[in-house]
């Protein structure tokens, strides 16, 4: 970390709300909007798991199950990823970008002690959340045009050489073995 560089503790939100696994849909979905937030952390002794209103909407209401009736810990995400409060804001930014996520629970010495957000981190620095984004882009399209690629070499399957590798599931392969697979 540099110095002068933001750290996640400085923009996190202190004593997130928790709720325990066995708490309903319906309640959970109260508690978030009795607090105007828009996800709790499901603990049961450590953190288990997050349930947000996405959750809630894709998991309960388009499948017309009713939340009073269902426990958070059928439709919380779990595992979750969480860091630490030490760790650079660009880095919490990078972490949910490749992630896919926009929350990130606030770990130290093994408790949870807060939760970041990609709000939290735009209120302090906008101009970090619009750099993480690029970056996200970027990377994504590093990887589609890595995929796409035809290599020469040595095929990580068969060891043949070939002028014709394509890179499959992150190996180098050549038209054989990439044919092999399609027929497994």
């Amino acid at each position: 970390m540099k110095t002068g560089e933001l750290i996640v503790r400085e923009a996190m939100k202190a004593n997130p709300v928790t709720i325990d696994p066995n708490t309903s849909v319906y309640k959970a979905a109260e508690i978030m909007k009795k607090y105007k937030i828009g996800s709790c952390i499901v603990l049961k002794g450590k953190p288990i798991g997050i349930i947000t209103e996405r959750d809630i909407l894709q998991k309960v209401v388009t499948t017309d199950r009713k939340p009073s009736t269902v426990p958070v810990k059928e439709i919380m995400s779990s595992p979750i990823i969480v860091i630490n409060p030490y760790v650079s804001l660009e880095e919490a930014m990078k972490t949910m970008s490749r992630c896919n996520i926009r929350r990130l629970p606030v770990i130290d010495d093994n408790k949870l002690i807060g939760l970041i957000s990609q709000k939290d981190i735009s209120r302090i620095s906008p101009l970090l959340h619009e750099i993480s984004h690029e970056w996200g882009e970027i990377t994504k399209r590093d990887e589609l045009f890595y995929r796409k690629q035809i290599f020469s070499g040595k095929c990580e399957d068969c060891g043949m050489l070939s002028t014709q590798l394509k890179s499959i599931d992150g190996r180098l392969l050549c038209e054989d073995c990439i044919d092999a697979l399609t027929y497994e």
